[in-house]
This record gives structure tokens, C-alpha cells and sequence, in this order.
């Protein structure tokens, strides 16, 4: 049986709990609310007796909301208060206690069923990473001068800054276009490409930092999704249907 002091040792929360001991609250809520949820998450799998990665998985889909905010500390807080009274250990025999996550991914879903859509449509997309080390063909930071990150997407056509929802088997999540791309597999029909990490929780498989893939999904590297755009970008690009990289409609 795992143990509550466990959580503790993990080193992606040492530092969490080193602030909270010296830092005061409002400091503290700061720093959670302007940090990723997404990438503690990310973090915590390896290792997570609390099973605290999946609120986190779902407090990236709420991060605006007080809610947000006011769990993430519990949750910071609680790690500290595990680390100050790591001696005085669970018993084996104690059940591990858990945070519940079902209600914050159906708020995430209520919000995304709500958005006013702009446009809709069905596309096949598959999937990149390019983190500029050339491992993955890649030829640098993403087009929109951001880094390549969870929810950035790449299109052929959409004006870059554009956001909007992808549903795949009944799950949905959400996207903004920061580069361009598929190139000639758009001309097939393969009009989005989805970060790799969002792929990888779409397909329920494995994000591989070593080989910038999805693994252990059952081999799909194309899925066919459903999107909702709600906001276009203010960059250049052709609004509506997605067409082909070949048409230049991404730089015109």
C-alpha cells in the first residue's frame, strides 16, 4: 500500500512545497493560477498516490475560473502539509485518499457544448511535435512565436490565433492554430494536425518525449474528428472550410 508520505518525495512537487512553507497565501495563488496545469500533470504520473494529475489534467480546461485557483492551492497545500508530517505516515491498512475530477471535466464539457460556433465541420487529423531540435523534421518554433505546447495546432488555411474545440470518441478538448500544416497530406484530406500530447489523450496512448510520437494507441496516427471553431485569429488565413496547404490560402 502507498503511502501518504510517499506523494512527498516526488521531486515535481519539492519545490511546491518549499513555497508554501515561506511564501503567504496571496503569493501563493498567484503562482498556481499562473502556472500550467497541464505540464504538473504531465509531471505527476510517474508518481501519484493521490491521484492528484487528473484534477490537474482538468483544471487546464478551467484555469479562469476561481475554482481553479482556490483547488489547485488545496492541492499545493496539501502536498506541503504532507511533506512537513512525512514521518507520520498513513497506515497501510488506510485507504489512499483521492481527488474527483468527474465534475470539473462535465463543467469543461457543458462550456464547450455552450461556445457559440462559427463554423463546424469534420476533418481527418493527425498529429506533430516541433520543438526546434530538428528531431521531428521540424524547422523551428511554431509560426504564431509561441512554443510548442499542449492545445497548439497546426492548419493549412485557418488564420493563426484561431481557437475552437476538437471531439474525438466522445471527447473533447480544446486547440488554437500556431502553425501551418499538414503540407501534402491536406491535399488528402488531412486538414489539422494536433499536438502530440493532446493526440495521445485523445487516442489514449503514450506521449514519448524521446521520439517526439504517440505510442502504445493502437498505431493510429490519423483519427477522424469533429471541430468547432468559436474565435477566429487575427491572422492571415481563409476563414471557413479548411482548404489544402497547396493554395496558399495561409498567407494570403
Amino acid at each position: 500500500m502507498t503511502r501518504i508520505s510517499d506523494l512527498f518525495q516526488h521531486p515535481a512537487l519539492r519545490e511546491f512545497a518549499a513555497n508554501v512553507k515561506k511564501a503567504d497565501l496571496r503569493e501563493l495563488m498567484a503562482k498556481v493560477k499562473s502556472a500550467d496545469p497541464r505540464e504538473l500533470a504531465d509531471r505527476l504520473k510517474t508518481a501519484d498516490p493521490l491521484n492528484i494529475s487528473g484534477v490537474l489534467e482538468n483544471l487546464a480546461q478551467l484555469r479562469d475560473t476561481r475554482a481553479t485557483v482556490a483547488i489547485a492551492t488545496i492541492a499545493v497545500l496539501t502536498v506541503s502539509a504532507v511533506g512537513t508530517a512525512s514521518a507520520m505516515s498513513a497506515p497501510d491498512t488506510a485507504p489512499v485518499a483521492a481527488f474527483q475530477s468527474t465534475d470539473m471535466a462535465q463543467n469543461f464539457e457543458t462550456t464547450a457544448k455552450a461556445a457559440k460556433a462559427l463554423h463546424m465541420g469534420k476533418t481527418t487529423a493527425s498529429y506533430f511535435w516541433d520543438d526546434s531540435s530538428g528531431r521531428a523534421g521540424d524547422t523551428g518554433m511554431p509560426a504564431i512565436g509561441k512554443p510548442m505546447q499542449r492545445g497548439l495546432a497546426a492548419s493549412p488555411s485557418w488564420p493563426l490565433g484561431t481557437e475552437g474545440y476538437v471531439t474525438y470518441n466522445g471527447k473533447t478538448v480544446k486547440f488554437f492554430i500556431g502553425d501551418r500544416g499538414p503540407g501534402k497530406p491536406s491535399e488528402r484530406g488531412v486538414m489539422l494536425d494536433l499536438d502530440a500530447k493532446t493526440f495521445a489523450d485523445l487516442t489514449q496512448g503514450i506521449f514519448d518525449p524521446a521520439t517526439l510520437t504517440v505510442k502504445n494507441n493502437g498505431g493510429f496516427g490519423h483519427i477522424d474528428i469533429t471541430y468547432k471553431i468559436t474565435k477566429w485569429g487575427p491572422g492571415v488565413g481563409k476563414k471557413g472550410a479548411p482548404v489544402p496547404f497547396s493554395t496558399g490560402a495561409w498567407k494570403s
